[in-house]
């Protein structure tokens, strides 16, 4: 579990892929919330010297290396997605050490003043990181309008979209543990005016924390 500040209230930020987390996130940013994106984390822990890269290269061979010795997140994904052991796998191995930074970034801001922040996550509900949290905001559209976003925005094929969003939780179990919901159903005017609201009620939640 997540060891958080006690001077502090994390909220967890989740969605499905293409929902429209990282645009909620920025905004939040924008709004003076920290926000820790767990995602940059892992890949920080999995670059070469990071806490989860020998256990990676152990666990799914040279294969997953560009020509530099660098982890290729692609073929990374490749070979661990499809295969619902081998995901587990991937995430046991820096599941651990992703915890450990995003806690060690947490204190940093809690000394620094702040009494509220957001850890950003896709798999936040998946590997219970958020049980523990004051709150989770989860973000959704719909499977058909996120795989339409997902496809436009370049980068993946229709069919590996839809296996990623195969490969997360349902919306109904991440609706299930949320505190806070967004729909993301229209425009990105919509969905900043949304978020600049969730900004202010947590914000308003942090302010009856004493300061430090």
């Amino acid at each position: 579990m997540l060891r958080k500040p006690p001077d502090m209230k994390v909220f967890g930020l989740t969605g499905g892929i293409a929902a429209g987390k990282s645009e909620v996130a920025s905004r939040l940013r924008a709004a003076g919330i920290p926000v820790i994106d767990a995602d940059a984390v892992a890949r920080e822990q999995a670059r070469r010297g990071g806490a989860a890269y020998d256990g990676i290269v152990a666990e799914f061979g040279p294969s997953v290396l560009g020509p530099e010795g660098d982890i290729d997140r692609a073929a990374l994904a490749a070979v661990a997605m499809p295969d619902p052991g081998r995901r587990a796998r991937l995430e046991a191995l820096t599941h651990g050490a992703v915890i450990g930074e995003v806690g060690r970034r947490l204190a940093v801001l809690a000394e620094m003043g702040h009494r509220v922040a957001v850890v950003e996550a896709p798999l936040l509900v998946e590997t219970g990181l958020h049980e523990g949290l004051d709150g989770l905001v989860v973000v959704t559209a719909g499977a058909n309008v996120r795989l339409g976003r997902a496809v436009a925005r370049g980068g993946v094929t229709e069919a590996d979209a839809a296996a990623r969003i195969a490969a997360q939780a349902s919306d109904e179990r991440r609706l299930a543990a949320a505190t806070e919901v967004i729909v993301n159903d229209g425009t990105i005017e919509d969905l900043a005016r949304r978020a600049i609201a969730l900004a202010v009620r947590l914000g308003a939640k942090g302010s009856q924390w004493p300061k430090s």
